[in-house]
C-alpha cells in the first residue's frame, strides 16, 4: 500500500513546494552552481515584457504633435498622459484573471501568450495614424501583458531558496532595464528617415510611419524570445491522476503505512493554505500597497523626465532631442544593471528588504529636488550631472521595488503565487494608470505657473514625486508593512 500510496501522491492533482518528483526540483538538485541559465531566461522574459512599457516617453511628445489633437505646445503634456494610461488601464483590467490562469494551467503558456501578443500589438502602435488607434493599440497591449506578475512566481520556483534574493533582483532589474533601454531604443530609432537620411527615404514605410522603426524592433525581440520560451521548463508543481477521486486519494493515504503520514499531513496544510483568502493576507496586501505607491512614482517620473527633457528651456525643461534623452537612459541602464547585479544582492543579505526599500525612498528625495536646478546648468556641467542623478534615481527606485517584490512572493504558498502577483499587478496597474495621465496634466499645468510665488514651474514637478515617495516610505514602518514568513 505505501508504494501505491507514493504513486498516487506523485501523480495527485495539488501543488507541493519542494516535490521531489518535479522535473523542476530534480534540475535545482543537478544544477547545484550558480544559475546562471535561469537567470537568462527571467531576464530576458522579462526584458520583453518592459521594453513596450515606456519605449514611446522619448517620442511620444513628437508623435501627439504629430497627430494634430493638442491646440498648443503647452496641450501636448495633457493628451500625452492619456495614451501612457491606456497601457496600465488594459493591464488592471486583466491581471487577476491572467494569474488565476497561470495556477491552474501553467506559468509557460501564459508566458507564450504574452510574448506573443507583445509582437503584435507592439507592432500595430508603430503603425498608429491618429490619437485614437494609440490608445486602442496600448489598450489591447496592456490587456495581454500577462507576463509580470507570471515571471515573479516563475523565479520564485525556478531558483534555489538561497538563490531568491537574486532571482527577484533578476526580474526587477531585467524589468529596470527594460524602463530604461525601451526609452532609449524609442529616442535613437524614432524619426529615421529624419536622422539617417542616408538609410531610411522618406518614401520607406519609416519615413511614413515616423515612430514604427523603435516599435518593430522591440517586437522582433519579443518574437526570438517567444520561441525561447518554447524550451523552458513548466515549473508549476500540478499533477494529474486521470480518474481518482479526492475521496479515493485520501483513502489510499489512510491505507498508507506510517512512513506516509507526514506526506499526508504536509498536503492537508497545502489545501488549507490555499483555500485561506489572500485579501486576508495582510503581509502580502501591506507589502502590495507599499509596492503601488512607489510604483506610482516610477511610472509618473518615467513620463516626467522625458517631457521635461525634451521641452523647451523657456519652460524649464532642456530642449534635448530624442536622441540626447535616449543617450541619457542607455547610461542610466548601464549603471542599474551593474548595481543590480553585483551590488544589491549582498545589500539584500546585510540589510534585508524592508531596510532596502527605506533607505532607497529616503534617498530620492533630496536627488529628485535637484533636478529643477540641474535645468540652469549647460554644458558638460549640465551632462554630467544630469547622468549621474539619473543613474541614482534608476538604482534607488528599482532597489526599492525589488525588496517588496521578495516579501509578496515570501508571504504566500506557491500554489497562491500566480493569484497573489496577478492582484498586485492589477493594484499596481491601477496606480499606473493614474500615474501617466495625472504626470502628464502635472506638467502641462506646471509649464502655465512659471512665475508663480509657490514652487514654480518644474519644482511643482518634482516636489510632487518627493510627496509620492514620502508616503511610500512612511508605509514601510510597522504598524503597516507587516513582513511574513513561509
Amino acid at each position: 500500500m505505501a508504494e501505491e500510496y507514493k504513486e498516487a501522491l506523485l501523480e495527485k492533482h495539488t501543488y507541493h513546494d519542494g516535490c521531489p518528483g518535479c522535473k523542476v526540483e530534480q534540475m535545482k538538485q543537478l544544477r547545484r552552481g550558480y544559475p546562471y541559465l535561469e537567470l537568462t531566461f527571467v531576464w530576458i522574459i522579462v526584458l520583453s515584457t518592459s521594453l513596450p512599457i515606456s519605449s514611446l516617453y522619448p517620442f511620444l511628445y513628437y508623435m501627439i504633435e504629430d497627430f494634430g489633437v493638442a491646440k498648443t505646445e503647452k496641450d501636448i503634456g495633457f493628451y500625452a498622459g492619456f495614451v501612457g494610461c491606456s497601457f496600465m488601464l488594459g493591464r488592471a483590467l486583466t491581471s487577476v484573471f491572467w494569474g488565476i490562469v497561470a495556477d491552474r494551467y501553467g506559468r509557460k503558456p501564459i508566458i507564450l501568450l504574452g510574448t506573443i501578443s507583445i509582437a503584435i500589438f507592439n507592432a500595430l502602435f508603430g503603425l498608429s495614424v491618429n490619437f485614437w488607434m494609440a490608445i486602442g493599440t496600448r489598450f489591447l497591449l496592456g490587456s495581454f501583458n500577462c507576463l509580470l506578475g507570471t515571471m515573479k512566481a516563475y523565479a520564485s520556483e525556478i531558483f534555489r531558496d538561497e538563490y531568491q534574493a537574486t532571482a527577484m533582483s533578476a526580474v526587477s532589474t531585467a524589468w529596470g532595464i527594460g524602463l530604461i533601454i525601451g526609452p532609449a531604443l524609442g529616442g535613437f530609432l524614432a524619426q529615421p528617415a529624419d536622422k539617417y537620411p542616408n538609410v531610411f527615404s522618406q518614401e520607406s514605410i519609416f519615413g511614413r510611419f515616423r515612430y514604427a522603426l523603435p516599435c518593430f524592433t522591440i517586437s522582433a525581440f519579443a518574437l526570438v524570445v517567444t520561441v525561447l520560451c518554447c524550451f523552458i521548463p513548466e515549473t508549476l508543481h500540478n499533477h494529474k491522476l486521470g480518474s481518482t477521486s479526492h475521496d479515493d486519494s485520501y483513502e489510499i493515504l489512510e491505507a498508507a503505512s506510517h512512513e506516509s503520514s507526514a506526506s499526508i499531513e504536509k498536503a492537508g496544510k497545502n489545501e488549507r493554505k490555499a483555500s485561506q483568502s489572500l485579501l486576508k493576507n495582510w503581509p502580502l496586501m501591506s507589502s502590495i500597497i507599499v509596492y503601488c505607491v512607489l510604483c506610482l512614482h516610477d511610472t509618473a517620473y518615467s513620463e516626467i523626465f522625458a517631457l521635461w527633457a525634451n521641452s523647451p528651456r523657456k519652460y524649464g525643461g532642456l530642449s534635448y532631442s530624442t536622441n540626447d534623452v535616449g543617450t541619457v537612459l542607455a547610461i542610466s541602464g548601464l549603471g542599474l544593471f551593474s548595481f543590480q547585479v553585483f551590488v544589491y544582492p549582498f545589500a539584500e543579505k546585510l540589510l534585508g528588504p524592508v531596510l532596502v526599500t527605506r533607505y532607497a525612498g529616503a534617498l530620492m528625495i533630496p536627488i529628485q529636488m535637484s533636478y529643477p536646478f540641474i535645468a540652469s546648468l549647460s554644458g558638460l556641467s549640465l551632462s554630467l550631472m544630469l547622468n549621474c542623478a539619473s543613474i541614482l534615481i534608476n538604482v534607488l527606485s528599482v532597489s526599492a521595488i525589488t525588496g517588496l517584490l521578495i516579501l509578496q512572493n515570501r508571504a504566500v504558498d506557491q500554489s497562491q503565487r500566480g493569484a497573489a502577483n496577478g492582484i498586485a499587478m492589477t493594484a499596481m496597474s491601477l496606480f499606473k494608470t493614474v500615474g501617466p495621465a495625472g504626470a502628464g496634466i502635472l506638467f502641462s499645468w506646471s509649464e502655465r505657473r512659471l512665475d508663480a510665488a509657490f514652487l514654480p514651474g518644474s519644482h511643482m514637478v518634482f516636489f510632487v514625486l518627493n510627496v509620492i515617495v514620502v508616503v511610500g516610505v512612511a508605509l514601510t514602518f510597522k504598524p503597516f508593512l507587516v513582513t511574513g514568513r513561509r
